[in-house]
């Protein structure tokens, strides 16, 4: 397996490349690159599985690597690597772009790899780093990138009724899909999400879309009936809570 790291800093290039020997025994094959056009040029020459991007070098970033290579070719997984600030890692994880924030440690850079070797192939690449770019422009994240089973799925929030903690996975249900299934635990998602004013959590087991409330029955210890004819539980400290806030909202 080939990887290529494109980065300006020749001392992060080492690193980083030390790093992926270190921990990755799959990658037999490092390229190295010191900004975008040469890279480019390396990847249409060598067709690496993997691409580590640096996103703040000179004449280009390493966003606009679409700009140069088609995106019916784009087939490889491609992992940042940036010191941005805790905003714009949130439009990374909405995106379903996997990042290594500098400084770079040693279980980052294998557990984003082993992420890309299960992409490669299936993870519609363009799709989502158009999104990311559209995320970093604007402080109004609208979408999420859902990882499932033959790729990455892009949710509007606006979408989702509810999320259902299932031991490290979580149950998803949206208004066109009656559940999906995503390997990440619910406290991922409650993670993501904190800063979305729709999304309230209830329960430990429930993150909820407020708006898709259609009653709260107040027998057996109080429960919110959802749009999709689901109950979620609430929990005793949060009860007060809960009604307060419907009561804005009403």
């Amino acid at each position: 397996m080939k990887a290529i790291i494109i980065d300006d800093e020749s001392k992060a290039r080492n690193l980083l490349g030390i790093l992926i020997q270190e921990n990755c025994p799959k990658i037999t094959q490092i390229f190295e690159a010191k900004d975008l056009l040469s890279g480019v040029e390396i990847i249409k020459k060598e067709t690496p599985n993997i691409v580590f991007l640096d996103i703040e070098m000179p004449e280009h970033s390493g966003l606009e690597i679409l700009n140069f290579i088609e995106k019916d070719v784009l087939n490889f997984e491609i992992i940042f690597t940036t010191a941005y600030s805790e905003y714009a890692i949130q439009a990374f994880q909405l995106s379903a772009i996997d990042y290594l924030l500098k400084p770079i440690r040693p279980s980052q850079v294998k557990e984003a790899v082993d992420k890309a070797i299960q992409l490669i192939g299936k993870s519609q690449i363009n799709s989502r780093l158009e999104e990311l770019k559209n995320s970093l422009t604007s402080s109004n994240f609208n979408k999420i990138g859902l990882p499932v089973s033959d790729g990455i799925k892009f949710v509007c929030f606006e979408d989702i009724i509810m999320m259902e903690a299932d031991g490290m996975y979580t149950k998803i249900s949206t208004k066109t899909e009656n559940e999906i299934l995503i390997s990440k635990p619910l406290k991922h998602f409650v993670g993501l999400l904190k800063n979305i004013p729709a999304f309230y959590k209830p329960h430990r087991s429930f993150l909820i879309n407020l708006k898709y409330i259609t009653q709260y029955v107040k027998s057996d210890g109080g429960y919110i009936v959802m749009e999709n004819g689901k109950g979620v539980s609430i929990s005793k400290e949060k009860k007060e809570e809960f009604l307060t806030i419907v009561q804005n909202i009403a």
